[in-house]
C-alpha cells in the first residue's frame, strides 16, 4: 500500500504540471486583457496602457509569461492582484479560504448525516412511505438549481420568517467565544443547505441502490443462513461494500464543494473564495483567477488520491502491488 501511495504522489507532480498549462492556457484564451478590457477610456493616451502592460509582463511571449508564472507558483508566490494594488494573491485568498473551508465542512457534514442513514433505511424498507419520500426529495434536489433554491430559501427563511441571516459570515465584528461560534453557525445554515442539496440527493440514491445490490448478494444470504442478525449483516458485511462507491463520490466532493461554492457564495454574499473568484472574473484580475483555479484543481486531485487510499481501508480485499 505504501508503494502505491508513493507512486500516486509521483504521478501527482506531472498531473499538477498539466493542470498549470490548462489554467494558464484558459486565461490566455480569454478575450481582451486586464488593462484595456474593462472601463476603457478612449481619452487616455494608448501609451499609458502599453506602459502598464509592459510593466506587468503582458507583452512578453506566451511561453515566457507561463514560465515566469509557474516558477513563482512553485515558490509559493502567486503574484500581486491587478485590482487590489500591492496586495499579494496569497494574502487575498488566505483572508477568505477559512470561510469557504467552514462552509465546505458544514455542507459535507449535513450531507453525510442526512443522506447515508436515509439511504440505508430506504434500502431496508423499499417502497415504504419514507422510501417514496426520499425518492421524491432526490429528484427535487437533483432538478432544482442551487442558485434558485438559495433565492427561495432567502425569501422564506430570511425575509418572510426572519429566522436566519441572508448574507455575510458574521453579524457584527465584536463577537467572541461561543457567541461568535453560534453566530457563524447561523450564517452557515442557508448556504450550507443550498450547497449540499444536490449532493445529499445523489448520495441518498446511490446509497439506496448500493445497499439493495449488496443485500441481494450470495454471501449476504449465506450470512443470514448461518443465523447472523440483520444488524450484524447490515453493519459488518453490507455497509463495507456499499460504501466503496460513496467513497469515490466523496473524493470528487472536495472539488465539487469548492467549485459549487462559487455560485452559492455569490447568492448569499458569503465572503469566501467564491465571491472573490466572481469579483476577480468581473475585474479581469488574472493572477487571482489562475490561483483559485489551480487551487480547485489541486483539491480535486487530492480528493481522488484520498479516495483510492480509503478503498483499502474500507475493503481489505483491495491490494495494490
Amino acid at each position: 500500500m505504501y508503494k502505491y501511495i508513493i507512486r500516486r504522489l509521483l504521478i501527482f507532480i506531472p498531473m499538477l504540471f498539466v493542470l498549470t498549462i490548462f489554467v494558464f492556457g484558459l486565461i490566455q484564451a480569454a478575450p481582451g486583457d486586464p488593462i484595456t478590457g474593462k472601463n476603457f477610456d478612449p481619452n487616455i493616451d494608448p501609451e499609458v496602457f502599453e506602459r502598464q502592460k509592459e510593466a506587468l509582463g503582458l507583452n512578453d511571449p506566451i511561453h515566457v509569461q507561463y514560465w515566469n508564472w509557474v516558477t513563482k507558483v512553485m515558490q509559493g508566490d502567486f503574484g500581486e492582484s491587478y485590482i487590489f494594488k500591492g496586495r499579494d494573491v496569497s494574502e487575498l485568498i488566505g483572508e477568505r479560504i477559512g470561510n469557504t473551508f467552514y462552509l465546505g465542512i458544514f455542507t459535507l457534514f449535513i450531507t453525510i448525516i442526512v443522506s447515508i442513514p436515509i439511504g440505508i433505511y430506504s434500502a431496508k424498507k423499499p417502497y415504504s412511505i419514507l422510501d417514496y419520500g426520499a425518492t421524491t426529495f432526490g429528484f427535487f434536489g437533483l432538478a432544482v438549481p442551487n442558485f434558485f433554491f438559495g433565492l427561495v430559501a432567502i425569501y422564506v427563511f430570511s425575509i418572510k420568517l426572519g429566522w436566519l441571516p441572508s448574507q455575510g459570515s458574521v453579524s457584527s465584528p465584536g463577537l467572541t467565544g461561543i457567541e461568535l461560534f453560534l453566530d457563524k453557525l447561523q450564517h452557515l445554515i442557508l448556504p450550507g443547505l443550498t450547497l449540499g442539496l444536490a449532493g445529499t440527493a445523489s448520495y441518498m440514491r446511490f446509497m439506496r441502490s448500493e445497499v439493495l445490490d449488496v443485500l441481494a448478494s450470495d454471501y449476504i444470504r449465506t450470512a443470514r443462513a448461518k443465523g447472523m442478525t440483520n444488524r450484524s449483516v447490515l453493519y459488518k458485511h453490507t455497509l463495507r461494500n456499499a460504501m466503496i462507491p460513496i467513497i469515490t463520490l466523496l473524493g470528487f466532493e472536495v472539488g465539487i464543494l469548492l467549485s459549487g461554492a462559487v455560485i452559492t457564495e455569490g447568492v448569499f454574499q458569503y465572503p469566501g473564495i467564491g465571491t472573490l473568484f466572481l469579483s476577480s472574473i468581473g475585474n479581469r484580475d488574472y493572477p487571482v483567477i489562475m490561483a483559485i483555479n489551480l487551487m480547485l484543481g489541486f483539491f480535486i486531485l487530492l480528493g481522488n488520491l484520498l479516495a483510492d487510499i480509503f478503498y483499502s481501508i474500507v475493503d481489505p480485499r483491495i491490494r495494490y502491488d
